[in-house]
């Protein structure tokens, strides 16, 4: 079942998660994943939008259900396979020729918000949505590589209040610590926003993901030094 959709505006992109709550899972991160190079695929877009159709949810993270389920079921197979699916999509994304802006219409928890931070430029409205880092109180420690991800977005004292509290965080105290870059009052300002944005760009595409992999080259040696022994191991609860 289609879990993301793409269609098109003019020499724009729009990914969108169409699940809900948007939980990521391994059938998530494949077809995010799919999406993300079907796009770079196509030479005529020019910049990718990832939204929500969803009016409360942007992205709530992981699919803890599944997650559990699959290692009690002994599907360690599956559970590897998605975080080393999402590894690679955050590779993707962090040299990606072109902006990959994040609207950001609803609550964005855990793993939707290093999705958020691998983003370029992150959009929010004001009037809905919380962000939030719940694995402290779900004894789910980070993959150390996503602590890298998130602070190339990221404030460190901000991660650093928000990862050890767990509280949530307004659009408006995010957008003062500069990871959201601008907030609106309405999903209507917000999408019309990030559109007008995401048209303004005509980058060459070799010297945007060439800008980009410099830029972020000590998170894509992150994730290629640190999370791999850790996924092997399977060592994602306490």
């Amino acid at each position: 079942m289609p879990l993301l959709s793409l269609r098109r505006e003019d020499r724009v992109a729009i990914l969108s998660m169409d699940n809900g709550s948007n939980t990521n899972n391994l059938a998530f991160a494949q077809q995010l994943l799919a999406l993300l190079n079907q796009v770079v695929d196509d030479k005529t877009y020019k910049a990718l939008i990832l939204t929500s159709s969803n009016e409360k949810n942007w992205s709530q993270g992981i699919d803890v259900s599944w997650l559990l389920g699959s290692i009690q079921k002994g599907n360690r197979d599956d559970v590897k396979a998605f975080l080393s699916t999402m590894d690679e999509i955050y590779r993707v994304m962090l040299q990606y020729p072109m902006p990959i802006i994040a609207a950001i219409n609803g609550h964005t928890f855990g793993n939707g918000v290093v999705i958020a931070a691998a983003c370029d430029f992150r959009f929010m409205r004001s009037d809905r949505g919380y962000v939030c880092f719940p694995e402290v109180d779900m004894n789910i420690p980070f993959l150390p590589a996503l602590i890298d991800v998130v602070l190339k977005a990221m404030p460190q004292h901000t991660f650093n209040d928000m990862v050890l509290t767990g509280r949530r965080v307004t659009a408006e105290e995010l957008a003062g610590a500069r990871f959201i870059d601008r907030t609106f009052d309405s999903v209507d300002a917000l999408n019309d926003a990030a559109l007008e944005f995401a048209r303004s760009f005509k980058k060459g595409r070799a010297i945007f993901a060439e800008h980009k992999r410099r830029l972020h080259k000590p998170v894509l040696d992150a994730l290629a030094d640190k999370n791999p022994p850790v996924i092997e191991a399977l060592d994602i609860l306490l």
